[in-house]
Order: structure tokens, then sequence, then C-alpha cells
């Protein structure tokens, strides 16, 4: 008699991959999948219900990862033998799933058909089956040779893996991949030597815990998991050894193409140099200050009563040019110019002097040799000891060097700004651009591990077990298969054309295109992957523009599906000659529009918004009605009328135009 099933609880927060697994395991004859679950809470309480005799878990989920939930599950059910099915490499991974547990780890893109075998060697105790070998990662391979186009395919799919991990690894920024709780699955040797910790150290490490700011850490994943957010940027300290670094840390999530965050993507960049700069430079200022002041000249000299001088000091020589014993004894009216001693001015400055005890001015002063200074001036009443007038202390300050310098600091303080400004555009540019890498990669590498695997994997069970399905399963997975080609299709399209228009390399034949035939076959081609779609079209017969026939079609396409993919149907689609060299075509979907917060990067490189995809659509559309003569926008509708619409303006067709233009 046959050994009965296996009870198996299935946990992945992706409903394709459970379709996928289900539908194999339950063929196998092997395994009864008892229940199904989406997070790490779901398969606690799933394992607590069932008590499965195993549990295939994911690692990054929504609410509770894997990581958390694997330890809590065998609490739920001790006898449960749980086995980590992870789209992470298992690099550190692998070891710490088994501490925390877990009886074997397989990555993701390892085949269906070891997945089985290897579930079932678990299930009987055995050791793996004839046939099959394990790899020092711990994941099972048949050891029969796949078909050459498949062996090709792998190849050419390492090799951008192999290439990815290149440019993780070798990165001088600190990168890690994390769970949507922010536990750390693989960190590189730049973010490993910033914390002063082994890269296998990293796996299972909750960032918070590597920081000096754990609720700076929390606030930024609770920004990251609450919303349609590209990135959380924060700075913070480290903990321990690395306690003096100050980062600058970058969380960005990477989505599929319904929106739903998958799982983190961290920077970590050491600003401690950008920071012990920037107060450097507040010293430097501090110091040229306390220059400008140092470098200023003082004539100290004593008056009498009367205001003739009574002594001199070295300062006042080298300010005025006089020696002692040329001035001493002269009233010191001299030091004036002849229209304010005629005005009998010095005798007043006295005067005040006496009744308010000092007097203070700026004002013109003259040198031996007749040349004119300005001067601050100080007087000063002296009385003896017992009170009686003997005379004035006068402090005379040569303020034309101190002009001269501040007029020098003004000027080195505005060049500085200039500098400060240029340096604080470069680094902007400079980190958009390790935005956009980010983004790319992360965007490329997920796009492509899901929709890869799900074909390769539905082409196998609909290859080997065609009689065995049923219409349910077949018509299951063949959606999944066409929802994965168009997702690689969509991909392939939007990379290729948004580098050739970064690239000036787009070539454009421009000729009379008649509009109504472009939209109409368009709206054929996205029709047959949305057959229930609805388009309502209002496009006059005979109105023509001057573009690209292909070019034009990918715009229209871009907008139609872009309208079903973020909006609803129905979707009108209008055209009209609004001036007499200008056509427009107006898309309006029957959804409640962009929202505000979004409009200014509607339209700029990776902008996913809640249902994800590549956020290359929209700046395709524009660049390309550019390269054409045109432009797009987008027009928010009334608070209470319909929907927004896409613009896009191209040039009116006249006449026959043909050409070819190269770079748009």
């Amino acid at each position: 008699m046959g050994r009965d099933p296996a009870t198996i609880v299935i946990v992945d927060d992706d409903t394709d991959v459970r379709v996928l697994i289900r539908t194999r395991l339950r063929r196998s004859g092997h395994f009864d999948v008892v229940a199904e679950g989406a997070d790490g809470a779901d398969a606690i309480a799933l394992a607590a219900e069932h008590r499965p005799a195993l549990m295939l878990l994911d690692i990054s989920m929504p609410g509770v990862d894997g990581l958390e939930a694997l330890p809590r599950v065998l609490d739920a059910s001790p006898t449960t033998r749980v086995v980590v099915f992870s789209g992470f490499e298992e690099r550190g991974l692998a070891d710490k799933t088994r501490e925390l547990g877990a009886v074997a780890f397989i990555e993701k893109s390892a085949s269906l058909a070891s997945l089985v075998e290897r579930l079932a060697a678990i299930a009987a105790e055995e050791p793996v089956p004839a046939g099959v070998t394990t790899e020092p990662s711990g994941v099972v391979a048949a050891t029969t040779h796949p078909p050459r186009d498949r062996q090709l395919d792998q190849r050419l799919l390492d090799e951008h893996l192999e290439r990815f991990r290149e440019v993780f690894e070798e990165a001088a920024i600190g990168m890690a991949t994390a769970t949507l709780t922010g536990r750390l699955i693989r960190g590189n040797r730049a973010l490993a030597m910033l914390v002063r910790r082994p890269p296998d150290g990293l796996v299972g490490v909750s960032y918070g815990q590597l920081t000096d700011d754990e609720g700076a850490v929390a606030a930024a994943l609770a920004e990251v998991n609450a919303g349609p957010v590209d990135l959380v940027q924060f700075e913070h300290g480290l903990a321990g050894e690395s306690s003096k670094v100050r980062v600058r840390a970058t969380l960005a999530p990477v989505r599929d193409s319904s929106g739903r965050a998958l799982y983190l993507f961290l920077q970590v960049q050491d600003v401690t140099a950008e920071r012990a700069a920037a107060e450097e430079l507040r010293r430097s200022e501090e110091r040229f200050r306390l220059l400008v002041e140092a470098v200023e000249d003082y004539a100290i000299f004593m008056l009498d009563p009367d205001g003739r001088i009574a002594s001199w000091n070295s300062g006042a020589q080298r300010s005025k040019g006089y020696t002692a014993d040329e001035i001493i004894g002269q009233h010191f009216r001299v030091f004036y110019p002849p229209d304010v001693q005629a005005s009998k001015h010095p005798e007043h400055e006295l005067e005040t002097a006496m009744r308010v005890g000092h007097y203070e001015e700026e004002g013109w002063r003259v040198r031996k040799d007749g040349s004119r200074f300005w001067a601050s001036v100080l007087i000063t009443a002296v009385y003896n000891e017992a009170g009686e007038h003997v005379g004035f202390a006068k402090v005379t300050r040569d303020s034309s060097r101190r002009r001269l310098l501040e007029q020098e600091r003004e000027h080195a303080l505005q060049a500085l700004a200039h500098a400060n400004a240029e340096l604080a555009m470069l680094n902007e540019q400079l980190q958009q651009a390790a935005e956009d890498q980010t983004q790319f990669l992360a965007v490329t590498a997920h796009e492509l591990r899901t929709p890869i695997g799900v074909l390769g994997g539905s082409a196998d069970t609909l290859s080997q077990h065609w009689q065995e399905l049923t219409d349910e399963e077949r018509t299951d997975l063949f959606d999944a298969m066409s929802s994965s080609t168009g997702r690689l299709r969509r991909l392939l399209a939007d990379l290729l054309t948004a580098s050739r228009l970064e690239a000036s390399a787009l070539e454009m034949r421009r000729e009379r295109v008649d509009l109504a035939e472009v939209i109409d076959q368009s709206v054929a081609i996205v029709r047959r992957s949305e057959p229930e779609s609805e388009f309502l079209l209002e496009v006059p017969p005979g109105l023509a523009v001057i573009a690209d026939r292909d070019r034009l079609a990918q715009v229209v396409e871009n907008l139609l599906g872009n309208a079903l993919r973020h909006g609803a149907s129905p979707v009108h689609v209008g055209a009209r000659l609004t001036e007499p060299d200008t056509v427009e075509i107006r898309v309006r979907d029957s959804g409640g529009g962009v929202a505000a917060a979004f409009r200014p990067r509607l339209f700029g490189r990776f902008a996913t918004g809640a249902t994800g995809g590549t956020g290359l659509g929209l700046f395709i559309v524009r660049e390309l009605a550019r390269a054409q003569g045109g432009d797009a926008t987008y027009e928010p509708g009334p608070p209470e009328g319909p929907t927004g619409e896409f613009v896009v303006r191209l040039p009116a067709a006249s006449a026959p135009v043909g050409g070819i233009v190269e770079g748009g």
C-alpha cells in the first residue's frame, strides 16, 4: 500500500507562484495542499490550525516576513518541517534559516521538478532520490541535461544575474536587500566594512540594530510600507565601533507590476567627511572674521584739556605718518580735512566727550602727506583720582584696510556661495544618477525574475502533465504565461526605446499619417490583450499629422495601456485640429485621475505609482512626442467633472511630407 500524501501549506505573497506550485504538488500525488497563505501572519495561523507535515515558506512578505515567522511557526506546530523557498540567493541566508529551524533552503530559480522531488524526500525522511544532486547552496537540481535552447536561455539569465551581482558587490556605496520589515537578507562588502561586520554576519539582522537611531529606521520603514513612495532618505549614526560614522540611508521598495512591495533595496553612504567639511568651512569663516578684525591699525594717544597732543604711540605713527617729536604739542585738529576744521567740528567732539563721557564717529582723516583715510574715532574724557579733568584718551582706527578686506571677504563669500551652489548641483546630479541606477537595477532584476520563473514552470507543467491537468488548471497556467510574456515584452520595448531616446539614436521617418487609421490599429492591438476593455473614439476622418507612423502608434498604445492599467474602462480617445498647424490627441479613462502629489514626476523616468510597472511608459510618450515636433502633457479635470486627460500635440499635415530624422 502506498504512503498517504503529505500535508503541506504554501505561504507566498505572489498568487501566480502559489498557483504554479500548488498544481505541481497536487499532480505529483505525494502531497495534499491543505492551505495557502500570503504572509508570515498567515503562516503562523495556518500552522496552528492544520499542523501540516511540511510548510513551504517565502522570505520577503508584507507585515510579518518569513524570518520573523519561522520560529513562531515551529512554536505553533513543532512537528512541521519548514522549507524556505525564496527569490533571494542562499548565500548566508540558508545558514540563517537553518539556525531558526528550517530543514532546507531552496531558491526560486530551481526547477519545479527538483522542488517536488526535494519536498518528497524531506516528507519521507529519505535521502535525495537517485538522479538528483544537491548543489552546494542546498538547492536540488536534476542531473539530466535540459534542451540546448533552455541551456542558452539559462546561460543568458545567469550572465545577467552575474553582472548584477558584480555591480552589487563591487559598489563603493553600501548596498543591501532587506525584507519589508527591514531585516537584511544580503549586504555587499562596502556595507559590511562600514558597519564593521562580515557580510555573512549581516544576514537576518534588523537594520535598526546597526544604527544609533532605531526610531528613525522604524519611521522610514513605516513610510515605505504606508504608500506608493519611490524612496525614503534619512541620516543617522552607526552603533558600536562605528559610532563616529555618519551615514545617509536610502530605502527603495521594489514592487511588482501590480504595485505591491516585494522587498526593500537599501543604500548606505558614508557622509562623515561631508559633514566634517561643512564644519571645517564654518570654522574657516570664523577664522577669516577674526583675521579681518586683527589686521586693523589703531592710533592710541592722549590729548590735554585743550585738545593738544600729549602722547604718541607706534600705532599712531604708522597710521598718521608723524613721529612723536613732530606731532606732540600740536592741536589734534591737524588730522581733519580743512572744511571740517573750519566748521569747528574737532572742538565739538571734545565738548560732547566732556558732556556725556565719550564721543564716537567715523569720518575722513588726513595723514601727514595729505592723503585721506577713513577712520573710526573714540574720544573719552579722562579724570584723575581726585575727579579732576586731565585730558582725553583718543583711539583712532584706520578702517581703510577693514573696508578693503570686507569688500574682498564679500567677494570671497559670493564666490564661495557660487562654488557651493555648483557643488550642490553636482551632488544632486550624482545622487540622481545613483538613484536612477539603483532603481534601474531593482526594476530590471525583479521584472525579469518572476515572469521568467512563471513562464518556465508553466511550460514544464503543461508539457509534462497536459493530460493530467484539468481545464481550469490549464487556463490558470496559460493566463499566468500570457501575463508574464506581456510583462517581459513591455519591459524590453520600454528599455530599448528609452535607451535610444537618451542616446539620441532613435530613427524617425516622418511622413503624412492618417490619425484615424493609427488609432484604430492601436485600439485593436490593445484590445487583444484586454478583450473586455471598451473604447469610445471621436476621431474625424481625414485628420492627418506629420509623424513617424510606428512611433506614433507606440505613443497611442502606451497611453491606452496606461489608461487601462491605472484607470478604468471605458477609455475615451479623441482628436481634433486646434490650430492651423497643430493636432491634439486626448486620452481619458473612467478612473479617478492622477493624484496631485504624483503629477510633477508623471513623465519622469522610473516614475511608478501604486500599480507599479517599469515607470517608462509615459516618459517614452513625452520624449517620442517631442522628437516628432510636439509634446505630451496631463490636464487635470475639474473637482466635480470628468477625470483628467493626457494630451499629445503633433504638427498637423497640410501636404505629404517625407524624410528621416535621427536622434529626435
